[in-house]
């Protein structure tokens, strides 16, 4: 064809396409060139839907031929061309768009007998509509390439009065030649293509305009002679090494997809013996092996969801912090969010994931992975250059994952030192900076490290943890300067040192801690020896409040992460209050429970969380 001698061989683009419709594009994705041969999988879809399987199969065989694609030649015993991919049985497939092989149907230089004949416009027509319907916009013919088509098809008129010669077209093969001409000469780019082949792994609906362009029972056919002919004689090669059903054409084109998951096209012009593309065939190789898209491998159902989604403005950690930095929390905390994952994580599910997060108004996030049954290493790489392209973002990504499972790939066990100044077991592998994958081994950590790094990126760093004055602790809200003095005269001071245990699980609940200096966490013993953190607290906190309401045993262990000081009020002092002085025993009682049903509120929502979540 002279006129396709006319493309730039050194342009190259590729589209890479969700069956739901997000475009990833590289290089010239842009550039027009014609459909030719990538047109006949669709011609045959249509032939399938016009005609009925039962005609076009009558007419058109389903076996790889060993072939050239042009090769003049048909089955010796049945007469039939031997797939819809070679020309043989492309002309033959154009020849049934319209419903030219429907029994008593007729065609212009069609099969069939009898009955209305199908103009050659009006077929034309009917293929440039269901191609501009699987590529969702308007396509056109390229006027000078089917000109030359025309000039210059002589094979193909061979071909045409071979398949007249045995009965497989009636009529002038002219006709029909003319059509396939111009079929092959539908200008497209690599978008279109990715679409078409999206729309196909989609099961024949269109991803973005959700039209469908062909029945879901006639999918599988049409990619099953693409799986096995596609690539005329190197069809075998290609299976192989990409192993996904694809179509190539002469004008540079290639279109392959992964059903249920995306369509992919490349545009390279230099073509090899066979007649595709050298770059696009590499370059799909490549792809099939960096993303594991090969479909043999697929074996796995891309099933995932997004179960939950929290930002720690409404969900925050267990980390109970000073009033000055949950103002600012609740202010910027809705650019922190923990993603919590189910199903298994393959590349197109990831990449669903992957959208889902750079779409948010984010500063920083952390994937939770733990009820992910399972994550393939091309996803990894994935998630991996995701957190790095936060990165050099000025954002960042964590990971939230099981204890020894490891699937990110890091060799890093999790739990262990804090990274990034969560105080509660996160594992910083695979370096510093833009290298390092924090881990975390549960999701209130990964929160409490996102909360830290939204402190420091909008000025809460300046945020003073110092110790805090009696008249600004939380028990003393509302309290008059006289009941500040006549509630001093009761406490006594008491300081702790990091590590040191203040309070055990099972201990008579005799006293109530005031914490004025420091950190401490509360916590209870697992069955597996863990122990499992209830809240961090820091200065204006109270330790102890609701065992000495209930006057119960403690139920948690309460030790200093840092060294600190309290100040100690006696429970029995506390009750003689009542007697002595019930209008400050009233507003402590009512600043206890203030704080009692806030812990309770926490306890409910993290209750309410799905399976596995809270932790």
């Amino acid at each position: 064809i002279p006129e396709l001698a006319h493309a730039d061989p050194r342009a190259f683009g590729i589209v890479l396409e969700s069956h739901e419709g997000d475009v990833y594009e590289a290089g010239e994705s842009q550039a027009p060139f014609t459909i030719q041969s990538i047109s006949k999988p669709f011609a045959y879809a249509m032939a399938l839907e016009d005609s009925g399987v039962a005609a076009v199969e009558a007419k058109i065989d389903v076996e790889p031929s060993g072939d050239a694609f042009n090769s003049i030649s048909l089955d010796p015993v049945s007469g039939r061309p031997l797939n819809p991919m070679i020309n043989a049985g492309a002309i033959t497939s154009t020849s049934l768009v319209g419903g030219g092989g429907r029994a008593g149907g007729g065609g212009a230089g069609a099969g069939g007998a009898g009955g209305p004949r199908v103009a050659g416009e009006e077929r034309l027509g009917r293929i440039v509509a269901g191609l501009s319907r699987f590529a969702g916009r308007p396509l056109a013919v390229d006027e000078e390439v089917a000109a030359s088509e025309t000039a210059t098809g002589h094979r193909n008129r061979a071909i045409g009065w071979m398949l007249r010669s045995r009965g497989i077209l009636d009529g002038d093969p002219d006709a029909t030649l003319e059509v396939y001409f111009r079929q092959c000469a539908v200008g497209v780019d690599c978008r279109d293509l990715s679409l078409m082949a999206a729309t196909l792994a989609n099961g024949g609906v269109h991803p973005l305009t959700g039209e469908r362009a062909l029945a879901r029972e006639h999918v599988q056919q049409v990619l099953s002679v693409m799986t096995t002919c596609g690539m005329y004689d190197a069809a075998g090669n290609w299976m192989v090494r990409v192993g996904l059903p694809a179509k190539s054409g002469v004008g540079g084109g290639i279109l392959a997809l992964l059903p249920g998951q995306l369509g992919l096209a490349v545009f390279s012009p230099r073509l090899d013996a066979w007649g595709n593309s050298v770059r696009g065939v590499f370059a799909c190789g490549e792809l099939s092996r960096d993303l594991d898209l090969h479909f043999l491998r697929a074996s796995r159902p891309a099933h995932v969801a997004i179960a939950a989604r929290h930002a720690v403005d409404r969900e925050p950690s267990r980390r109970r912090r000073p009033a000055a930095e949950r103002e600012l929390l609740e202010r910027v905390g809705r650019r922190g969010i923990v993603f919590e994952l189910q199903g298994d994580v393959l590349v197109a599910s990831a990449e669903r994931i992957i959208r889902a997060v750079l779409s948010e108004p984010l500063d920083v996030a952390a994937i939770d992975l733990r009820d992910a049954e399972y994550v393939d290493p091309p996803s990894v790489r994935l998630l991996h250059a995701t957190a790095a392209r936060l990165h050099e973002e000025g954002r960042e990504l964590a990971f939230v994952e099981r204890a020894g499972r490891d699937a990110l790939g890091v060799g890093a066990a999790t739990g262990g030192a804090a990274s990034g100044g969560a105080t509660n077991g996160a594992a910083a592998a695979g370096g510093d900076g833009a290298d390092a994958v924090h881990i975390f081994p549960d999701r209130d950590s990964a929160s409490e490290w996102i909360e830290e790094r939204l402190l420091a990126r909008h000025g809460g760093g300046d945020l003073a943890r110092a110790a805090c004055s009696l008249d600004e602790h939380r028990l003393m809200r509302d309290l008059s300067g006289e009941q500040l003095a006549q509630l001093a005269a009761l406490l006594r001071p008491r300081s702790f040192t990091a590590g040191e245990l203040i309070a055990g699980v099972g201990g008579q609940a005799t006293e109530v801690f005031l914490l004025m200096r420091g950190e401490l966490s509360t916590s209870v013993p697992l069955p597996d020896g863990g122990r499992r953190r209830l809240a961090t607290l820091t200065p204006g906190w109270t330790i102890g409040e609701m065992a000495v309401l209930g006057e119960g045993a403690r139920t948690a262990d309460t030790r200093g992460d840092t060294d600190g000081d309290l100040l100690v009020l006696a429970a029995d002092d506390f009750h003689a209050l009542a007697d002595s002085n019930p209008p400050l025993h009233a507003a402590l009682l009512r600043n206890m429970l203030t704080g009692a049903y806030e812990l309770a509120a926490n306890l409910t929502r993290e209750l309410g969380r799905p399976s596995g979540a809270g932790a």
